[in-house]
């Protein structure tokens, strides 16, 4: 991912004062596609789901009981569309703070007749600690998160020790982990911070092959035609 250039607006946003934390996404207008605003109009109000402070019953938010994988970080929503499809029998909840990215994986649900999915447009943070139930996800899925990758700017790397004790306080025993990155050194601080996590353990012996569920991207291709590397990392709840 490209490294995020903040405004001095942007920076203010960066620090919450009211959460006490520095943010780990720098918040932009972008530019909305027509066909993403249709989208937005048309299929927000059913797949979308507002911030609120309470825990959701998946059952009802989905129509069904199945077990449910959370993605951070949607993107343009090609990868979380794609496995939604793949994996029809599980239900996947999907948080994205940019506009365009929520239009984007909106009108890949409207193309593709998606119903295993919802969207929440927020902070992270404080969807998994206050929408979340304890125990109650079969996955959780990070894949490329911002590398912010100047050695100053790593405090605002969203994969550190709080945050992923907090992770994985939601996950159910057995559920899974998974997190990908193409920046070696925040790969070696993932291996760290998830190693540390004393409820979690380590399904290979480091790096962890690409489950079958994950799809290259073009990008990704593209930078491994050029010697880039890539690393997922799956770890599992075990108490």
């Amino acid at each position: 991912m490209p490294e995020n250039t903040a405004s001095e607006t942007d920076r203010q946003m960066l620090y919450d004062p009211n959460e006490r934390r520095i943010r780990s996404f720098v918040t932009r207008a972008g530019r909305l596609s027509a066909a993403q605003a249709r989208a937005i109009d048309s299929l927000g109000p059913t797949y979308c789901l507002p911030f609120q402070k309470s825990a959701l019953a998946f059952d009802t938010v989905f129509q069904r009981p199945a077990p449910t994988i959370l993605e951070i970080g949607t993107g343009m929503g090609e990868t979380t569309a794609f496995i939604a499809g793949h994996l029809s029998d599980k239900n996947f909840l999907g948080i994205e703070v940019h506009t365009p990215g929520i239009g984007s994986l909106l009108k890949l649900i409207g193309e593709q007749s998606l119903t295993n999915l919802r969207l929440i447009q927020h902070d992270a943070v404080e969807v998994v600690r206050d929408m979340i139930a304890p125990n109650s996800l079969a996955g959780i899925h990070v894949f490329f998160p911002d590398p912010w990758h100047k050695a100053r700017h790593n405090k605002r790397r969203l994969i550190q020790g709080p945050f992923v004790e907090l992770l994985t306080s939601r996950l159910m025993i057995g559920g899974y982990l998974h997190c990908a990155t193409d920046w070696q050194d925040y790969a070696e601080q993932m291996l760290d911070v998830l190693s540390a996590e004393p409820t979690l353990k380590n399904t290979a012996d480091s790096y962890a092959a690409r489950p079958d569920y994950r799809p290259t991207t073009k990008f990704e291709n593209r930078g491994l035609k050029l010697g880039h590397g890539v690393w997922d990392l799956v770890f599992t709840r075990t108490a």
